[in-house]
């Protein structure tokens, strides 16, 4: 991950669940679970994009 916060770009849970094409309450199982890092800003998260990626890239190895 990138050092600099201003080089990090966050996204909300539905983008998250957007972007796997999941349900929202997949990607909280997964933040909850530790699979997903996640920032809890008051009570809302927020996964950082490279974190996102790293996870469908994982899976997608796991896969082949």
């Amino acid at each position: 991950m990138p050092q600099d916060l201003s080089d990090v770009r966050f996204l909300t849970v539905a983008e998250v669940a957007d972007m796997m094409r999941v349900s929202r309450m997949t990607v909280y199982r997964l933040v909850h679970s530790g699979e997903l890092p996640a920032i809890r800003f008051g009570r809302s998260f927020r996964v950082p994009l490279v974190a996102v990626q790293a996870a469908i890239d994982n899976h997608v190895a796991d896969s082949a």
